[in-house]
């Protein structure tokens, strides 16, 4: 079972990326689940969110502890998180940065495998809002193929209806130009 934390903010969308992927590797003919971990947050608090994908039907309920893959949606949070707190051995982290991995290493101790990617600027280029969730699962797909680019396409179709294909775009050209870097 692969095991992923999504880390965010309130309205960044950490929740509905989560969602869609499982809805992807559902159609894929995966079992997955995926789901939300916050309190009365206002939007712009941390928010996590998980997502469960397996071969074999998922009976786990609790929230991920020990993640294989975590997404950080908002580089801000590196420093008020742990976002490696539990991850596995071989884990990936995915950020949201413009900044080198040298650095991000350097300032946050960072040990895991990372995936980087400048989300923002790739959704304000095409969806004019700085809302990283469907860019930033594009990079982890580059990190981790968990399942394929292509079988994203009907989740956000069903979610964002005439928004999708920006949404499809933006997931694209990240998956282009993240950059991975072995720990």
């Amino acid at each position: 079972m692969i095991e992923i934390r999504f880390h965010g903010r309130g309205g960044q969308g950490a929740v509905t990326s989560a969602e869609l992927l499982a809805q992807a590797a559902i159609g894929e003919g995966k079992y997955a689940q995926a789901f939300p971990s916050f309190g009365p947050e206002r939007r712009g608090a941390p928010v996590l969110a998980f997502a469960r994908i397996d071969e074999q039907q998922i009976r786990s309920r609790e929230q991920v502890y020990e993640p294989d893959v975590v997404i950080v949606l908002d580089q801000a949070l590196l420093s008020i998180v742990d976002v490696e707190a539990g991850i596995r051995e071989g884990g990936l982290v995915v950020i949201n940065s413009g900044r080198s991995a040298a650095e991000l290493r350097q300032e946050y101790k960072l040990r895991s495998e990372i995936c980087l990617v400048d989300a923002t600027q790739i959704a304000m280029e095409v969806l004019k809002r700085p809302i990283t969730n469907t860019t930033m699962l594009g990079a982890m797909l580059k990190g981790r193929n968990l399942v394929e680019l292509e079988s994203l396409r009907a989740p956000l179709e069903h979610r964002f209806g005439a928004l999708a294909a920006r949404n499809f775009d933006v997931m694209s050209r990240a998956f282009e130009q993240a950059l991975l870097e072995k720990a």
